[in-house]
């Protein structure tokens, strides 16, 4: 009986040109990119902290509050965009409705004038006017007096837990709809399997929403504010990244992980007003944090905790539309995809696509 002839084996150039498909390539090339962007988009919205026209109410009698506003007004790089106000009543309602940041209320009989801030809007902010009240005060022989309004709570020690609470229901959102996409393909076979992704998701969501409220709330204790308001925010915004991604995915294969990453991780964490309040960012991140999932989520959860909830229905509407167009993209896909053989069911041996 003749023996068949064993193929030679394989040089390393060989083994190498097999692995390194251009499909490969690109990714590879997609993760750098995201990589590079990673620490472009952090330091350069991070890296130099200032305020700029900073919502600010003036409070004083006569002609010295428009003397004042022009002042502040004129200030190198305009670091505030400062309004008169009637009365300290009025400086606390608009602070307390995140209509302003701060309020000083100047005493024409003294030389002590007091500065209202509210700490819970972010503490980089708060601090920020305090230092630079201080020094405009300083300047015209007056010293300030610091009254917080809306204070963080003490186990809030930098500000940051509403950020970071979001960051991980961000994730989460993400996260699960990366692994329906690894596990069991990029895009539904139907529309049914795209209501069952949508249906895992929104599980997913509810038990994440309520574990995050939990944490910080009752375990921690380092937010304040309803548990109940919170659960439902956190599942909002859980909901609202994983259905985008799920979207994106739809449209753009696997690919579309990297897409969200883009869109949640590198735009949407340092536009979204943890680290530096939005008055601090540079232009340009200032402009998109509110539009994206960190930035709406960041601000109504600072809302939730510390301002009553004033404030809340702008970035509660970004959120829906997000979880709504997310829904209906991959709804549509998977109805697109009804008459096609499902994914990942091409051989006998591959597993079905959700």
């Amino acid at each position: 009986m003749a023996r068949t002839a064993e193929a030679p084996p394989k040089s390393f150039l060989d083994e190498v040109r097999d692995a390194v498909t251009p499909r490969a390539t690109l990714l590879v090339l997609g993760v750098v990119a995201l990589q590079l962007l990673f620490i472009a988009s952090y330091v350069g919205a991070l890296h130099h902290p200032r305020p700029k026209d900073v919502a600010f109410g003036v409070v004083a009698p006569g002609a010295a509050a428009e003397q004042t506003v022009t002042r502040l007004k004129r200030l190198p790089g305009t670091p505030l965009d400062p309004r008169t106000l009637t009365d300290e009543a009025a400086a606390r309602e608009q602070i307390a409705h995140r209509d302003i940041d701060g309020a000083l209320l100047v005493d024409p009989g003294g030389t002590t004038d007091t500065l209202l801030v509210a700490s819970g809007g972010g503490k980089t902010l708060s601090n920020a006017l305090i230092a630079l009240t201080t020094e405009l005060e300083k300047n015209q022989g007056r010293t300030v007096r610091t009254v917080d309004v809306v204070p963080a709570d003490a186990q809030d020690a930098n500000g940051l837990t509403p950020f970071y609470l979001v960051v991980g229901w961000c994730v989460g959102g993400y996260l699960c709809a990366s692994a329906l996409a690894i596990s069991t393909g990029a895009r539904p076979a139907n529309t049914r399997r795209a209501v069952i992704r949508l249906a895992s998701m929104a599980l997913v969501s509810i038990v994440g929403g309520l574990g995050g409220a939990v944490i910080v709330g009752p375990v921690l204790g380092a937010l304040p504010g309803s548990v109940a308001a919170l659960w439902g925010l956190g599942a909002l915004i859980t909901f609202a990244v994983g259905a985008a991604t799920l979207a994106l995915q739809c449209v753009f294969g696997i690919v579309g992980i990297g897409v969200a990453v883009l869109l949640v991780v590198i735009l949407g964490n340092p536009s979204a007003g943890g680290a530096l309040p939005p008055p601090m960012l540079p232009p340009f991140w200032k402009a998109i944090g509110p539009a994206l999932p960190p930035g709406a989520g960041t601000w109504a959860t600072r809302s939730i905790a510390y301002f009553e909830s004033n404030a809340i229905t702008t970035p509660m509407l970004v959120l829906a539309a997000w979880a709504a167009l997310g829904t209906a993209i991959t709804l549509a896909a998977g109805s697109r995809n009804r008459q096609a053989p499902p994914q990942g069911f091409q051989g006998r041996g591959e597993r079905r696509s959700l």
